[in-house]
């Protein structure tokens, strides 16, 4: 599976971890109700959004004078997948360099 580096960049930050977070819980917002949850200004959040959206994390709906979100669970479920799969590729490498280490303390210990 190909790591989709945009994503994980956007994912990386974790103002927009945390928005997901509320996004999720609460089914919608807008810039200026994530705001009132978060240590950050709704300029701020605006742009974290915009970010989300970018990487199609999120998708938005006008609502008056703002739009609101909503987290795309397709999008966030291929996120996920790219975790797992991630994940396991190190787990794998993480096993070989043991296998590695333990191979030389043998050789260590047989001399």
């Amino acid at each position: 599976m190909t790591v989709d580096d945009d994503l994980w960049s956007a994912i990386g930050d974790p103002t927009r971890r945390r928005m997901l977070d509320l996004l999720l819980i609460d089914g919608q917002g807008t810039a200026t109700t994530l705001s009132q949850q978060l240590p950050v200004t709704r300029q701020a959040v605006a742009k974290h959004l915009n970010v989300l959206d970018r990487v199609g994390l999120v998708q938005s709906t006008p609502s008056g004078r703002e739009k609101r979100y909503h987290v795309d669970e397709a999008q966030l479920a291929r996120a996920v997948a790219q975790l797992n799969s991630v994940g396991t590729a190190w787990d794998a490498r993480l096993q070989r360099i043991k296998r590695i280490a333990e191979a030389i303390q043998r050789k260590q210990g047989e001399q």
